[in-house]
C-alpha cells in the first residue's frame, strides 16, 4: 500500500505545481493588462487629474452648481435675448420696388387735368380731383419721377416720407395738393427661408409684422420631424440657432422678422456614444432640444448591475474655454480653443441624481461607465478556473 500512497502524493505535488504555474502566469498576465476590459477603470480615469498620462484634461464632478452653470451658458442664445425685440418694421422702399402715386387737388385744381383721371374721383367732379400716375419701378439710383415734381428720392425712405416730399415739391404749383403713395410690389423687404423646408422661398414683409414661424410656414414647413430640426436666424453679422420645438413651445422665441433676415432649417440628428458597463454600447440619437444625463442613461439601457461601478460614470466632452472655473491650472486648450473635460457622476451619492436631471448631454458626447473592481476580480477567477480545471483534469487522466 505504501507505493500507492507515494503515487498519490506525487500526483498531488505535480498537480499543485502545474496549478501554481498556471496561477502565476495568469497573475502576471493580469498585472500586465492581459485581462479583457471595455476601457479604463475608474481609478485610471481619475489619474488624468494628476496629469498622468495625458496632461491638460480637466476632471469635474457633476454637481448641481456645475449643471446649472452649464445650463445657463446654453440658454444665452435664446432669440428673445440675442435679437432685439422690435415691432413690425415700417417698410423702407428699395431699388426695384414698384410704386403707384396718386395726387388730389382741391377745386378748381387744373394742374393734372390733362393726365389720367382716377375713375372714382371723376364720379364726383365738384369735389377734389384725383390723378393716378402710372405705376413705376424705383430706379437703380433710388428715384421715381412725378410730373411737375421731378425726380423724387425713394430708396431708403418710407411711403410717408415720399408722400411728404412730393407734396412739398407741388406746393405753389398744384392747388392744395394731397399725395398718396402705394406700394404695388415688394421686391426688397423680404426674408429668405432655406434649408430643410418643403420649398425655399422669399417671404415679403408687410406692415402686419410677420414672425419667425410665419417664415417657416411660408416655405411649406420643415421636412424633418419638429424635434430634430434646428432653426438658424442670420441677421447682419449675428447667427444663432434654436430647436424648432423650443420656438413652438415658447412664444417669446417666435421673434418678428426684419428685412434681410435669413432663416435656415437644419436637420440635426444629435447623438451621443455609450461605452463600458451599460445596457448597450451604441450611438444613441436624441432630440434637438437635448436630454439630461438621467434620460441618456435610461436610453442606453441603464448600468449593468453585475459590472458597473456606480462611482465611475464619466462624460467626455470638449468645452469652451470660459464654460467653467477649471480646477487644473494652467488651463490647456486645443488649437480651436476647446478644453478637454471629463465629467464624473458618482451615482452612489443619491444627491447626484438631482444634479443629473439638470446636467445636459450634448451632441457628440461620450458616455462611459467603468467596471467595478469586483467585476475585474470575477473575470480573473473565471479565467483561473477556465485554465486550471482542464489542466488538473488532464493530469488526473494521464497519471497512473
Amino acid at each position: 500500500m505504501a507505493p500507492v500512497k507515494n503515487k498519490s502524493f506525487h500526483n498531488a505535488v505535480r498537480t499543485s505545481g502545474v496549478l501554481a504555474c498556471v496561477l502565476g502566469a495568469i497573475a502576471l498576465a493580469g498585472c500586465s493588462g492581459f485581462l479583457p476590459t471595455s476601457g479604463p477603470s475608474g481609478k485610471e480615469v481619475m489619474k488624468v487629474s494628476e496629469g498622468v498620462p495625458n496632461p491638460g484634461i480637466q476632471i469635474v464632478e457633476v454637481t448641481g452648481a456645475v449643471a446649472n452653470r452649464l445650463l445657463a451658458n446654453q440658454q444665452k442664445n435664446l432669440f428673445s435675448d440675442v435679437f432685439a425685440t422690435l415691432g413690425p418694421p415700417e417698410y423702407v422702399i428699395g431699388a426695384g420696388d414698384i410704386l403707384e402715386v396718386s395726387v388730389w387737388e382741391a377745386p378748381p385744381g387744373t394742374l393734372f387735368s390733362s393726365m389720367v383721371i382716377d375713375t372714382s374721383a371723376a364720379a364726383a367732379p365738384s369735389t377734389a380731383r384725383g390723378t393716378l400716375i402710372p405705376e413705376q419701378m424705383v430706379s437703380s439710383d433710388g428715384t421715381i419721377t412725378v410730373p411737375f415734381a421731378g425726380q423724387i428720392p425713394a430708396a431708403g425712405h418710407t411711403l410717408r416720407q415720399i408722400e411728404a416730399t412730393v407734396s412739398k415739391r407741388l406746393q405753389g404749383i398744384a392747388h392744395q395738393p394731397q399725395v398718396l403713395v402705394r406700394l404695388v410690389r415688394n421686391t426688397t423687404s423680404n426674408v429668405t427661408v432655406v434649408g430643410e423646408v418643403a420649398a425655399s422661398t422669399r417671404m415679403p414683409l408687410t406692415p402686419r409684422g410677420e414672425r419667425l414661424l410665419d417664415a417657416v410656414a411660408s416655405a411649406g414647413g420643415s421636412k424633418q420631424a419638429v424635434n430634430k430640426t434646428m432653426i438658424q436666424v442670420t441677421r447682419g453679422d449675428q447667427v444663432h440657432s434654436l430647436p424648432l420645438d423650443t420656438i413652438i413651445r415658447d412664444p417669446r422665441q417666435n421673434i418678428p422678422m426684419q428685412p434681410g433676415d435669413v432663416v435656415t432649417a437644419l436637420y440635426q440628428p444629435n447623438s451621443f456614444t455609450v461605452l463600458g458597463a451599460m445596457g448597450k454600447n451604441d450611438e444613441v440619437n436624441f432630440e434637438a432640444q437635448g436630454i439630461s444625463l438621467v434620460q441618456a442613461l435610461g436610453r442606453a439601457g441603464g448600468l449593468q448591475d453585475s459590472r458597473a461601478d456606480v462611482q465611475g460614470v464619466f462624460i467626455f466632452r470638449f468645452e469652451p474655454l470660459n464654460a467653467l472655473d477649471w480646477p487644473m491650472r494652467p488651463v490647456r486648450a486645443t488649437p480651436d480653443g476647446k478644453v478637454p473635460v471629463i465629467y464624473r457622476a458618482n451615482l452612489k451619492d443619491a444627491g447626484t441624481f438631482f444634479a443629473a436631471q439638470s446636467f445636459q448631454v450634448m451632441d457628440k458626447d461620450l458616455l462611459y461607465v467603468s467596471n467595478a473592481p469586483a467585476a475585474e476580480l470575477q473575470k480573473f477567477l473565471n479565467l483561473v478556473l477556465s485554465v486550471a480545471y482542464p489542466a488538473m483534469t488532464a493530469i488526473s487522466i494521464v497519471s497512473p
